[in-house]
């Protein structure tokens, strides 16, 4: 059975806010995005060791700021003192990683849309998921918005709660489950989008998931070329997450 598609997703989503261009995952980030002219992006979300739902794309701290060890370790009265602006910049910033409450109050004074990819805690799925629903739907009347995940646990979680929340699958390889299994996952649980990994797209996926009337987004270790751009959106692709979108926003500003 199709399902309706409501949100007017754009062509363009900032990766991480716009990682390329300020410390991913940050206010600062997510503030360049939108004043480069982008309507959504894309961010990651955990939950600290008192529950609060805030930035972070790896397992643990050490990679973006200059903390160690993994989310669930820390409250995030301890989490807001790191720097998570150091690894970009290569000095001292007063940068931290944000709460999603403050990143959708962001998003809501820009009106812009919101991916939130949801980056659970090992153990803590369920828990993460509700922490987080409890913060989004505080904004659900002024920031448009939907939800996705490598973790299909997760993704189930969030139509359990509520079937009318939107959330969709990412898929890095089809190793732990056919894109068969996947169609059928997409069915049963009712999902808005399926988001592919940029080195298993091609013209046969992206029908069969239109057929089913997925929004299609897809992602790239690397940013996204402007020709790599084109030929996603011609064969059908809606959405591509960009790390720096400049070159592409200059030449297909239509988009």
């Amino acid at each position: 059975m199709k399902q309706k598609k409501y949100l007017n997703v754009p062509k363009i989503i900032g990766h991480r806010g716009v990682k390329d261009l300020a410390p991913e995952n940050t206010l600062d980030s997510i503030i360049e995005a939108f004043r480069i002219g982008l309507k959504w992006i894309e961010i990651d979300v955990k939950i600290s060791k008192d529950n609060i739902p805030f930035l972070l794309h790896d397992d643990d701290f050490d990679r973006t700021t200059n903390g160690t060890g993994i989310a669930s370790s820390y409250n995030y009265s301890q989490i807001k003192k790191l720097d998570a602006g150091k690894f970009f910049y290569k000095k001292d910033t007063k940068i931290y990683p944000p709460t999603l409450k403050e990143v959708l109050s962001l998003c809501k004074k820009n009106k812009g849309g919101i991916n939130i990819e949801l980056k659970p805690n090992l153990g803590l799925e369920k828990i993460n998921v509700e922490e987080i629903l409890k913060i989004t739907n505080l904004f659900k009347e002024y920031v448009p918005l939907y939800f996705s995940s490598f973790d299909l646990d997760s993704c189930i979680a969030v139509k359990e709660i509520s079937s009318s929340n939107s959330c969709g699958i990412l898929i890095h390889n089809f190793n732990h489950y056919s894109f068969e299994e996947i169609l059928k996952i997409i069915e049963k649980f009712k999902f808005f989008s399926c988001g592919l990994n940029i080195k298993i797209i091609n013209t046969e996926l992206v029908k069969r998931l239109k057929n089913m009337n997925q929004l299609i987004t897809v992602f790239s270790e690397k940013n996204i070329t402007n020709e790599q751009a084109l030929y996603l959106w011609n064969i059908g692709v809606d959405s591509i997450f960009s790390d720096d979108p400049r070159d592409i926003l200059y030449n297909f500003n239509s988009f």
